[in-house]
């Protein structure tokens, strides 16, 4: 489970030209609350700008709240984010991976960071490379493989350690059709599992696909926080994105 207790990020931002310059808060992220349960997936939504990557970064122990705090799989962020780390896996459409290694490289070296037993690596990595189609490019350098083939092995390394929290960060983003459907899959299957998933997507479809809880934020706050049923009930409009556009120009 995820909890999350009037999380805030603020920082100080350069105003003004010339000798008048001046130096002000910025709130990235504004008193944001919400609950993440396990064997549900719940959707983050927002505009560029809006504070949804700032608020995952928080939640992934990456960068620490000015204020507030959250919970993650029981462990309080505040308290250190090394144990936060070792209870979830983080993908966006942006992870960086060391060029010189290939796949099975690069997943062996996680895997031994989360300090799992050479077997239950073995037989992880083999489990997520025929799932992910990587075997066909397993001994490739990530330097010479394509953007959907290193967001794959993003994606396995992602899952390696099998962690009871996900979070997915615009995760399809710039990937093909068949790329995007491996993932939509595992979010899938990662639910059924009774884990913890939350999810960010600029793609309707894929919202309307995944989401159980929706919140949408805007501006750095919560505009709103309920079941993406009850959602779709209130809708005014004649599609998600429509309704999405809305409620966010509303705010």
């Amino acid at each position: 489970m995820i909890e999350l207790k009037n999380l805030t990020k603020s920082f100080s931002v350069k105003t003004g030209k010339g000798f008048k310059k001046e130096i002000t808060t910025v709130n990235a992220v504004d008193n944001v609350s919400f609950t993440c349960k396990p064997g549900r997936i719940f959707s983050l939504l927002g505009p560029n700008g809006a504070g949804k990557t700032t608020t995952l970064r928080m939640i992934a122990g990456i960068i620490n709240p000015t204020s507030g705090t959250a919970i993650v799989d029981g462990v309080d962020i505040s308290n250190g984010n090394d144990a936060v780390k070792k209870r979830i896996g983080f993908l966006t459409g942006s992870t960086g991976l060391y060029e010189r290694l290939n796949p099975d490289e690069t997943i062996d070296f996680f895997g031994k960071v989360y300090k799992l037993p050479s077997s239950e690596l073995q037989e992880r990595k083999e489990y997520l490379f025929e799932k992910l189609g990587i075997n066909a490019f397993r001994k490739k350098r990530v330097g010479q493989m394509s953007t959907g083939m290193k967001q794959k092995v993003s994606i396995a390394r992602t899952l390696i350690h099998d962690p009871e929290v996900l979070i997915f960060d615009e995760p399809t983003s710039g990937l093909d059709v068949i790329t995007a459907d491996s993932i939509i899959d595992l979010i899938r299957e990662s639910k059924e599992s009774n884990k913890t998933v939350i999810f960010s997507s600029h793609i309707m479809s894929e919202v309307d696909l995944l989401c159980d809880d929706l919140a949408i934020i805007s501006k750095g706050a919560i505009i709103y926080n309920d079941s993406f049923d009850h959602f779709k009930k209130e809708m005014t409009a004649k599609n998600l994105t429509q309704e999405f556009i809305n409620r966010v120009n509303q705010s």
